[in-house]
């Protein structure tokens, strides 16, 4: 799916349309707060709300702007293949955006009780070193999201394989990715799983591969080549699919009951329903032929 000028236009229009309702209302804030309405000195709290609203209105005007920017100069300098709201440049933005917004508002929230933003923020600095000492892990996790958000290594949609973890990739958060497995279960990773874990993606190659990992026991005679046809035949109907030169049965292990297989196909275009058609057709024509064998 490619991005077309209207989705981009669409998408900047609206977060402009944003942006303008926030600045009118941060400046009829400031205006009011000029003028201190006598309403201010009966209602102290209202005052001290408004400063505090002005406040965090000013610093989310600055970061929303800095995001429109950001985001028009990424756009127009990068030909991208994807949708805006799957590219990980984007996402990391906006996850950046929502932790200063979120400090801004914490600091916003001081100045409505009154507190002095200085002390207050020492005072978060030394109890966020301490936190810090206790949550490293968590730290650690929130670096390396950051570290896969600003790459091309991983990114929504993607079909990858973490350790012995297969799915698509569902979301990337600061704390862990989530996949979506061939059961539809919600597989979630930690980040640091995901960097010390060997990472295969198989998106990026443009390709889907189908595995199968299957024994035979020696009760029924068999040949290699004989079975290979045998499989082969299975999903002949499948054949405009998946490359059939790429269509590989291994001998992995010959043991005294029985001999392991892994059979291997390649699928040009990444397509979940036929996968586990094909998938479906080899399984039943593998336990066919563990039953009667290739007679």
């Amino acid at each position: 799916m490619m991005v077309t000028d209207k989705t981009y236009k669409n998408t900047n229009r609206r977060e402009r349309i944003i942006f303008l309702v926030k600045l009118l209302v941060y400046l009829g804030v400031v205006y009011f707060n000029l003028e201190h309405p006598p309403v201010y000195d009966k209602f102290t709290w209202l005052f001290k709300l408004t400063n505090a609203l002005s406040f965090f209105l000013g610093a989310n005007l600055v970061i929303s702007l800095a995001w429109l920017v950001i985001l028009s100069w990424y756009t127009r300098r990068r030909n991208r293949q994807r949708p805006i709201e799957k590219d990980n440049f984007i996402l990391g933005l906006n996850r950046i955006s929502s932790v200063l917004n979120t400090i801004f508002l914490l600091l916003a929230i001081t100045f409505f009780f009154g507190v002095n933003p200085l002390k207050f923020v020492t005072s978060i600095t030394i109890v966020a070193a301490a936190i810090a000492l206790l949550t490293k892990d968590y730290i650690t996790n929130m670096i390396n999201g950051l570290i896969i958000m600003f790459s091309d290594q991983l990114s929504l949609g993607d079909h990858v394989r973490i350790g012995d973890v297969k799915g698509r990739v569902m979301d990337i958060t600061l704390i862990n990715v989530v996949l979506q497995n061939e059961d539809d279960d919600i597989v979630i990773i930690p980040n640091s799983v995901v960097f010390t874990s060997i990472v295969l993606n198989q998106s990026k190659q443009n390709i889907r591969k189908l595995t199968i990992e299957f024994e035979l026991d020696h009760k029924h005679p068999y040949t290699i080549r004989g079975l290979e046809d045998r499989l082969k035949a299975s999903i002949g109907e499948y054949s405009r699919s998946y490359s059939p030169e790429s269509f590989s049965l291994k001998t992995m292990e010959i043991k005294k009951d029985f001999v392991q297989f892994k059979l291997q196909l390649l699928m040009p275009q990444t397509n979940r329903d036929i996968e586990r058609q094909i998938r479906r057709a080899l399984n039943v024509e593998i336990l066919a032929i563990a039953e009667r064998g290739l007679n």
